[in-house]
């Protein structure tokens, strides 16, 4: 079944794409849109490229029609070179064959040049456009889709829209003016006979609409498998040292076994699907034609017709097998194409983070306010924000503390409108966040955060990541000093330009997280979300970074998610948290000396930081 993903609380979106709305109203009434409304969309992509792409239908028509050109030479080179004799009309005959073939090369190249070019940069089109939706999505839309679903749209249902766009783009025309001028060179010759060609119609359209819904059908549940796929490979990957050393290899593989049967399964079921649809279309066309060879034959005894007549008439009948055949084998690609970009359409049409603000957030003067905040992740069954109250003052640093699940976490996921609240303001300023532009709000925001993100880049391109225009290389030394970075990278083996690896794999956990801390030295933030920034550093390391955080709290105000009790120790305030509330608030002493959970917590964090 496919997944359909909503935004709660969201509004209707406003759609630019033509078309885009009825597109997603057919989705939300869970019925598929058509295949000509999913092909008319798909084609709106090629308007920029209008003029290849009329080349290349040219090309293509003028290919189709040099097919149905060659039985219509045979007579004359038959009846005018072997029968009658005619060395001239041989000759001439056989001159214009030539040509015909010199001809068809020239077509064939321009259709493939034009439509080939055409369909890539549609491709890049619309993998760039995913890529700007992907980062304009809600963070609620990735808590419920998986990353190897995301990554498999991009990259293989892209694919599969490229084949719906060349190959099968070019069969469709050139075959279907094949068979028209076949028909055509039919008529001229024996319009009574060619007229029976015509029934063969009503049971192909038949067949055709019978096997093509179930091949779309098939292909969506093949791709929704495949993404399965990529994100069990993704998980197996990225956890490979978790499965060496619990020993998970045959867990690993007993669940990559059941999600590529399953995906064997529909492939299987949409090869069987394209076979049937071919193989039916065949029997069908064979049996007619084979009928209509046979009174033809009768009748060119009765009638008397030349040679070159009853070769060119067979010739044409003979030809429109391959075409049709070829017709009928493009329902698979296509089914699976146009079910590709369904899935690519239904990405581009969710609805983008809700950034209807004006104003612009430069500098904090008063501080941030949350007013009876209430917040549930979506699919929740209880809020992680109840009511929440809490001031903090311009400047002013406060540490959030509490048991795993009390609300730490998404007061830091709100302020930078990652989600919305349901009930109640955030302020900054006396303003409410949702009035500021996402952009500046998200640039006065400055996250160092247990859970470090880098890029497989260098070092410089991760510590200087998303600044316009980049830093001058002296602020950037000063970051990397601040942050006791220094030492380290200058023993890497090119210095700032030495790419890290995947999310930092040559890196230690203390080295990745001081290039976090010197992002966020250099950033220069007005505000600072410290999710336990030291929590991957040695006894060294971390004196030294509680010097640097030091200066880089200063004059900033900063919300610290705080675990350990020295991260908290220059707090101007402290706020325990619980099951989503505020239960105390002040000094170290007055919520020690008033509050069970703080007690409870800074018992046990004293004894883990006391050596054994």
């Amino acid at each position: 079944m496919r997944k359909v993903y909503r935004i709660a609380g969201s509004k209707t979106p406003e759609f630019k794409l033509d078309g885009a709305l009825q597109y997603t109203n057919n989705a939300r009434m869970n019925t598929p849109p058509s295949s000509w409304q999913t092909y008319k969309r798909l084609l709106r992509y090629v308007k920029p490229y209008r003029a290849a792409f009329i080349a290349g239908i040219v090309s293509m028509i003028l290919l189709g029609l040099s097919d149905a050109a060659i039985p219509a030479l045979l007579k004359p080179l038959f009846d005018g070179g072997f029968v009658e004799k005619d060395i001239d009309n041989l000759k001439q005959s056989l001159l214009y064959l030539i040509l015909l073939f010199i001809s068809r090369g020239v077509f064939s190249v321009a259709t493939y040049g034009f439509i080939g070019w055409t369909s890539g940069k549609v491709v890049l089109d619309i993998r760039n456009q995913m890529v700007n939706k992907l980062m304009a999505l809600p963070a609620s839309y990735y808590d419920q889709a998986t990353t190897g679903e995301t990554i498999s749209k991009v990259t293989y249902n892209v694919t599969e829209v490229t084949n719906a766009a060349t190959q099968t783009l070019t069969t469709l025309v050139k075959d279907t003016v094949t068979i028209i001028g076949l028909l055509v060179v039919a008529l001229y010759l024996n319009w009574r006979l060619a007229l029976i060609i015509f029934l063969v119609v009503p049971p192909v359209v038949y067949i055709g609409r019978f096997f093509s819904s179930r091949i779309r059908r098939f292909s969506h549940m093949n791709q929704d498998t495949i993404g399965e796929m990529t994100h069990v490979l993704e998980e197996m990957v990225k956890g490979q040292k978790v499965v060496k050393i619990f020993d998970g290899k045959a867990y690993e593989s007993r669940r990559f076994n059941s999600v590529g049967n399953r995906l064997r399964q529909f492939r299987q079921k949409v090869l069987l699907a394209g076979i049937g649809n071919t193989a039916a279309i065949e029997m069908v066309t064979a049996i007619l034609i084979s009928g209509i060879i046979f009174w033809a034959t009768l009748q060119a005894i009765e009638l008397q017709h030349t040679a070159g007549h009853l070769i060119a008439f067979f010739a044409a009948i003979g030809l429109l097998m391959s075409p049709a055949k070829r017709l009928a084998n493009a329902m698979q690609p296509l089914q699976r194409g146009l079910a590709a970009a369904e899935s690519i359409f239904a990405l581009l049409d969710e609805g983008d983070e809700p950034d209807s603000g004006k104003r612009k957030l430069a500098e904090i003067r008063d501080g941030i306010r949350f007013t009876d905040v209430s917040f549930a992740y979506p699919g929740a069954h209880e809020p992680a924000i109840r009511n929440l109250s809490l001031t903090i003052e311009a400047g002013r640093t406060v540490a959030l503390v509490g048991h795993s699940g009390s609300g730490k976490s998404t007061i830091a996921a709100l302020l930078p409108r990652f989600y919305d609240v349901d009930a109640g303001r955030i302020e900054i300023d006396g303003i409410d966040i949702r009035e500021f532009t996402l952009q500046s709000l998200r640039h006065s925001i400055a996250e160092v955060s247990q859970d470090v993100v880098l890029f497989n880049d260098t070092v410089r391109a991760n510590i200087a990541y998303g600044l316009h225009p980049p830093p001058s290389d002296e602020s950037l030394a000063s970051a990397i000093r601040d942050a006791h970075a220094d030492a380290f990278i200058e023993q890497l083996p090119n210095g700032l330009e030495t790419i890290i690896g995947e999310e930092g794999s040559s890196l230690s956990g203390g080295q990745k997280q001081r290039l976090a801390i010197a992002r966020a030295f250099l950033k220069d933030a007005p505000i600072l979300i410290l999710d336990e920034a030291t929590s991957a550093l040695d006894s060294k390391s971390e004196k030294q970074i509680y010097d640097a955080l030091d200066r880089l709290t200063r004059n900033r105000t900063t919300i610290m998610i705080a675990h350990r009790l020295s991260t908290m120790r220059n707090a101007d305030q402290i706020i325990v948290m619980d099951k989503g509330r505020i239960i105390a608030q002040g000094s170290h002493e007055e919520v020690y000396a008033g509050c069970e959970v703080y007690r409870e917590l800074y018992t046990l964090q004293r004894q883990k930081d006391t050596p054994a």
